[in-house]
Parts: C-alpha cells; structure tokens; sequence
C-alpha cells in the first residue's frame, strides 16, 4: 500500500515538473512558427484562434489536467500545518481556470466589451481570476517553505518568483484596465502577460522537482 501510495505521488510530481515545461515550450515554439503571430504584443491565449488553435485549446486541456493532478499529490505531502488546506485548494483552482481556458477561448484582442462573446467572456474572467491566483498561491507555500526545514531548500526561489510574478500582476492589471495605458503598451501587451506567466510556470516546475526528491529520499 505505501509503495502504490508512494508512486501516486511521484506520477504527481512528474506531472508538476512536466507540465508548466511542456506548456510554455508549446506557447513559445507555436507562437515562433504561427504567422502573423507576434509574441511582444499578442497573448497566449491569442493563439487559441484560427486554424491552428486547436494546438493552443490542447495545450491548456493538458495543462490543466497535470496541474490538477500535481496539486493532488501536493495535497498528500501536506497533510497538515501551514499551506496544507489552502495551498492544494488554490492549485487545483488554478487547474480548473486553466482547464476552462482551452475550450472557452478569448476573443481576438481589441474587441470592445458590449461586443464579447460568451466564451470569450468565460475565458475573460477564468483569465482575471487566475493571475490573481498565481502570485498568492507562491506566497502561501512560501510561508511553508521558510518555516519548514524539510522544504527551506525552496524559500528563496519562491520569495524572488513572488515578488515577480506579484508585481509583474499588478503592472498587468493596471495596464490592462486603463485603455490609455494599453494603447501606450500594446506593442509590449504579451510580454508583460509572458512575465506573469513564465516565473509562476518555474515556481510550479521548481516545487515539483523539489517534491520528486522529497519523495524519493524517504
């Protein structure tokens, strides 16, 4: 039964190292190849439009599915003390919000508001709920991490990824809701959701490579 148990949890931290690895490779070589598409100004979820966007739809399904798994065996792991409710709670939201991401795909950039579409409104606030989520998730491990001997190895990288993918947030947020700010912007608009984005993405794949060898040693 340990051994079953013990290969459960290190599928999920596989799942946690492949999956934030294999959807930014995926966005970045898609966003590389697909013409017309420009990577600075447009946004990931951008290339779930048009022809090819099926590739994109597939890449968040997969994502959300390995994230949810991996906050499973995070979960396991934590079965008690600081981050053990809330942490996997808000991993396996993060999940869902990405899940819900591919079929509800956004509308192209620059469509006004009173005019959105259902699914792109869906994947509006999936989108909006979701960066929120990602910097304050780090946090709440953080607390963990600096606290817990077994899991200090982590404190820094999630403390500086923190404060990155936190501040990169709000410069997002701020940018994106004022319509002066993103005409001002719109040539750096996927950059700055890259840099939301991509430290949260090597905070997941660094707790997972962490959790394999916490699993591993015992």
């Amino acid at each position: 039964m340990k051994r079953i148990l013990r290969d459960h949890s290190r599928l999920a931290a596989w799942a946690g190292i492949i999956a934030p690895f294999c959807f930014v490779l995926v966005f970045s070589v898609e966003g590389w190849l697909r013409p017309g598409y420009n990577a600075m100004s447009s946004f990931v979820s951008a290339l779930s439009l048009g022809p090819r966007g099926w590739i994109q739809i597939i890449n968040f399904l997969i994502f959300g599915g390995l994230l949810a798994l991996f906050s499973r065996g995070v979960a396991a792991e934590f079965e008690e003390g600081k981050a053990s409710k809330w942490g996997p709670i808000l991993l396996a939201a993060i999940a869902l919000l990405y899940f819900i991401s591919g079929p509800f795909v956004m509308d192209p950039q620059g469509t006004p508001s009173l005019e959105g579409s259902l699914h792109g409104t869906v994947h509006g606030l999936a989108g909006g709920i979701v960066f929120l989520l990602m910097p304050i998730v780090i946090f709440v491990f953080y607390r963990r991490f600096h606290l817990d001997p077994d899991w200090q190895m982590l404190q820094w990288w999630s403390l500086v990824l923190g404060i990155i993918c936190s501040t990169a947030t709000l410069f997002f947020t701020i940018v994106s809701k004022n319509p002066s700010l993103t005409e001002t912007f719109k040539a750096w608009l996927g950059l700055i959701q890259r840099s939301v984005i991509v430290p949260f993405m090597l905070w997941v794949f660094i707790f997972g490579t962490g959790l394999l060898k916490r699993i591993n040693t015992k």
